[in-house]
This record gives structure tokens, sequence and C-alpha cells, in this order.
């Protein structure tokens, strides 16, 4: 039990010394793109021709295709064509960087230019852990993983809907998820997305938390709403885009894209539809309010044409990502997309594999947000108390990574050479013992050890030291700061939300 008590006390030191200073990461190499000039051409051809020849519905809501038609879009029932080029006209009112403001304005975070953060999983009606298993998720779930992500120095976003809390009914679980977010972490958060009155719902709360004219003034919400492909956008996903649009709040476009399914089987193909879909769905964010954060989003899974099941860290999930960020560059737009991603019911060697993958491209693309950094199993079905931990400790490395290398006088170390001579170690050096706890990346779920020193110490596999490590920041949590009026103003208006929704109190 000391050897034991030994490594958590060090795992607890690495992770102060390993904690990234700003809220987010700043990229100082360059972005992986494999899509050329003419190929960049070639696609936004295509999705303009997609928009003028085929068109995007938009379904549901009569206010929408009046906005398009008073802005000159050739409206034919629910169906929207453009001119070649018009959309892109519209997009340029668009901000290319923004912040999101946090509740503690030092976890603020910026959305595009050199920014790259990390952000949870969301939408998994599971959980798993190594104790209990696979089991529904509740609010109690919620709030704790909530907590956990707070926790992580390497997650920079509180994430959304982390888990579906499904012991509370529908209509309300926005007003507790709003409030896990707002009082048990003070890191930005995203929107809901699911009805009207539920975005107005996140927005007042914010009001209560930050402000009325702040929240007026600034971007506080980063929501995501999703098209259906093949070029479709729904009623509940206009009515929250128009919710968030009208409140200058950001909106990421989304489509979410079953390679083989709900667009064609290639690369090149999805890439125009997708771009096509982006475009139209900014374009009327910007007719709502110019100058409205908006982002353009990608869900890209290239479907397994032997059992129809999603596939996860494939070499064709990459391959768009660096894609679809030059055509977000060519736009002006902040560019959002998925982080690690696996099929794996558990957190082992496949859920590294295909996590690390995905990740690790997302990463080199220069996404700018990356959701699902955190957490996932079973295709996003599932969010792995475990795997979050696992997922943070490669997000604190790539981080590290993606800083670039220190050139400066202090790190060219011309006085060890003269110190140490030839023949010599560096062990002793002065410039190591000056550096030795930064010098070096170290992570905090990794055993660097000996096979002995892993043996005395339990011979833990990585999913149990990870239970081990989640169950000591759950007890070591401490909430944020938070005024006591502002307190008691977020648990009056879920109260009196939930008494208007249900009937019921809460």
């Amino acid at each position: 039990m000391q050897e034991r008590r030994g490594r958590s006390a060090r795992m607890q030191e690495r992770s102060a010394k390993n904690r990234v200073s700003a809220p987010y990461v700043l990229r100082r190499i360059g972005i992986v793109s494999l899509i050329d000039e003419e190929a960049v051409a070639t696609i936004e051809r295509n999705a303009d021709r997609i928009l003028d020849e085929i068109g995007m519905d938009f379904r549901g809501d009569a206010e929408t295709l009046e906005i398009f038609r008073a802005a000159g879009a050739r409206v034919d029932g629910e169906r929207v064509r453009f001119d070649p080029g018009w959309c892109r006209d519209r997009i340029r009112t668009a901000p290319k960087v923004f912040t999101q403001h946090a509740r503690n304005s030092a976890r603020s975070v910026q959305i595009g230019g050199n920014a790259q953060l990390f952000c949870p999983s969301f939408g998994p009606p599971f959980v798993h852990d190594m104790e209990k298993g696979r089991r529904y998720a509740t609010i109690h779930d919620f709030r704790e993983i909530t907590k956990l992500h707070y926790s992580l120095n390497a997650v920079n976003h509180s994430g959304g809907v982390v888990v579906e809390p499904v012991d509370l009914p529908v209509p309300v679980r926005h007003l507790h998820m709003a409030h896990s977010h707002l009082t048990l972490s003070d890191k930005p958060f995203m929107g809901a997305v699911t009805a009207p009155e539920r975005a107005r719902d996140t927005i007042e709360m914010c009001r209560l938390a930050m402000g009325r004219d702040f929240v007026d003034q600034n971007c506080v919400l980063y929501s995501v709403v999703n098209t259906n492909a093949p070029l479709v956008m729904d009623e509940t996903m206009l009515w929250a885009l128009k919710e968030y649009a009208k409140a200058g709040q950001c909106t990421v476009v989304s489509p979410f894209v079953l390679g083989g399914a709900m667009s064609p089987v290639t690369v090149a193909a999805t890439l125009a539809q997708v771009l096509a879909e982006v475009m139209a769905s900014v374009a009327l964010i910007q007719l709502i309010r110019p100058g409205a954060p908006s982002v353009f989003g990608t869900f890209f899974s290239p479907l397994s044409l032997r059992t129809g099941a999603p596939t996860f860290g494939t070499p064709e999930g990459t391959q768009f990502q660096m894609c679809a960020k030059t055509l977000a560059d060519r736009l002006g737009l902040p560019f959002h997309s998925v982080g690690a991603l696996t099929a794996s019911k558990v957190p082992d060697a496949q859920a590294g594999y295909e996590s690390q993958a995905q990740l690790t491209g997302a990463v080199m693309a220069g996404v700018n947000f990356i959701i699902h950094a955190t957490g996932c199993l079973e295709g996003l079905l599932t969010t792995g108390y475990e795997k979050i931990v696992m997922d943070a400790d490669r997000c604190a490395a790539l981080a590290r990574f993606v800083q670039g290398i220190d050139f400066s006088e202090a790190a060219q170390a011309m006085d060890a050479f003269a110190e140490v001579g030839p023949g010599g170690h560096f062990l002793g050096a002065t410039h190591t013992r000056e550096n030795f706890e930064s010098a070096f990346w170290l992570g905090d779920m990794s055993d660097n050890g000996t096979y002995e020193q892993w043996t005395a110490e339990g011979g833990l596999w990585q999913h149990d030291r990870a239970s081990a490590r989640v169950k000591q920041i759950l007890r070591d949590y401490e909430a944020p700061e938070m005024d006591i009026g502002i307190r008691e103003a977020l648990d009056d208006f879920v109260a009196r939300r939930t008494f208007e929704i249900t009937g019921e109190k809460a």
C-alpha cells in the first residue's frame, strides 16, 4: 500500500507540472492539408453546382424560407436554390476569430486562428466504468463527468450533453445540464439545440450567471446544429439556429455524414456535399444577424460496406478533416470536427488505437475545436469514465506537441556542454537541474517504471490505473466559486421552469 500511495502522489505531482498555462492551446506548428488549389477549385465548383441545380431543403419553418426569398435566393416549396457564389458572399460577415467567454474570464477560449481546444464527447445515453460496466446515464453521472472535465487541465471546454441523463424527463433535462455546467465548472459550455424554448432557457441562465448586458453583447454559448444529410435542415435544428443567431451566440453547422449512406462513397464527393450544406446554413445565420459567430463543422464517418456499421480511426476520416479544414479557411470560418472516436465497447487496445488515430489526425489537420476528444466508447453511444482520463492524457501530449520546439538561448544549453565536456553526462548538470521538472512531457496514465516496480505496485493495467485516478479526482474535486445570489437565481430559474413545463416541483 505504501508503494501505491507513492505512485498516486507522483501522478498528482506530474499532473500539476503538465498543466497547460493557457485555457486553450496556441499551436506554433503548421497544419497538414491534403488538398491542392486545383482540387479546392473543383470542390468549390461542385458545391456551387449542388446548391444551384439541386438545392437544399429547409423544412418545417416558413420564416426561414421567407428570409431566403427576401434575400434573393430561389425558393420552391421547402427547396432553396442559390446562384453560384451567393452563399459565399453572405458568409463574409462572419468573424474569422472570436472569443467564447466563460463564467470565469480566465477560462475564456479563442475560437479560430491558431487556437486549438479539446472538448468532451457529446450525447451518449450510456456510461461505462470498470466496476459497474455499461448502464444508462443519470444526472448523477452527468454531474460527476462535468466535475472530471473541470478538473482535467488538458480539457479546455465543459462540453454540452456529456451524457444523456435519462432519469430526468426530456423537457427539463436541458435545465439541469446547463445548471451543472454553470455551477460545477467555470469553463465555457455548449447550449441546448433540441427545441427553441430550450435554447432560450440556456441563454437566460447564462444571463443570470454572467449578466444580461454582457451576454447580449458577447458570445458565451457554443452550440452545434446538424444537417440531415444529404442536403436537409429540419425544423428542430432551424429553430435552435435561429435562437442562437438572433442572440449573437455561436452556431456550429456540422453536417452529420455516414459515408456511403448519407453521402457518396468517396471523400471528394462528400467534401462537396458538406461544403454546400455548411455554406447554405451559415448564409442563413448571417442573414439573421450579420456578424454572428459561425463555425464550419464536420462529422464524417465511413460506413463499413460489409456490415453497415460506422467505422472510426480510418484513413478516410483523417483525410476528410485534412481537406475540410482548407475549405473552412477559404470561407474564413473556424473549423470544428471530431476527436478520439472509437467503436470499442471498453477502454481496451482497440479503443486506444482508434481514438489516437482520429485525435492525432484532427490535431494535425488544425481543427480549431475538437469535440469528442474525451470519453468516447461504442461509437458515441457510451461515455467511459476511465476513457475520459486516458483520452485527456493524449490531449495533453498533443497540446505539448503543437506548441512546437523551444529554440531560445536557454534551450540551446551551450553552458551545459561547457560544464559536462566530452564523455560526461548531463544528469547532474546545472541546466538539467534547472529544467528537469518541465523538460520532457510525462503523462499521468502511462507506467514508465521497471517491471519490478510495476509488479510491486499491484501490476495494474492502464484501465485499472485510470479507474483509481477517476476516484481520486472526484474525491479531490472542489467546486469553483460562485456568488450565492447568482446560485440562488439559477436554482430558482430551474425550479420555476420545471413547474411551468411539467406542472411539478423540481
